[in-house]
């Protein structure tokens, strides 16, 4: 399968229904240790952007619920998911609008921030 092959984003309430409906993901946030400290996802592991590259061989051996990455407007997310994807880990996907969308749309008791 090539490293771009289904669909690269999701939607907060996408992801919602999906866990809701009992599947299993991954959920890791890219952002910096303050903001994740300010509103997180429960469940979500925190993988700052810059150390994606270091982090690539434990996600691999780690691969099997798929990836959703997490940032907060889904930027910087969606560079990572690109990035993973042609690394080769192609079942991830990117938060469309990133934590501030899932706060929005989903859940108002996170936290929403600039």
């Amino acid at each position: 399968m090539p490293p771009t092959a289904g669909p690269v984003q999701i939607t907060p309430l996408e992801l919602k229904q999906r866990l809701e409906a009992g599947e299993k993901f991954r959920l890791i946030d890219v952002r910096e240790p303050r903001e994740y400290e300010i509103a997180r996802l429960d469940g979500a592991e925190l993988i700052p952007m810059r150390e994606i590259p270091n982090a690539l061989g434990r996600l691999i051996e780690a691969e099997g619920a798929p990836l959703v990455v997490i940032c907060h407007h889904g930027v910087r997310s969606l560079q990572v998911v690109n990035w993973l994807r042609e690394q080769g880990l192609t079942r991830c996907l990117n938060l469309a609008g990133g934590i501030d969308r899932w706060s929005r749309e989903v859940d108002p008791t996170v936290p929403r921030y600039r």
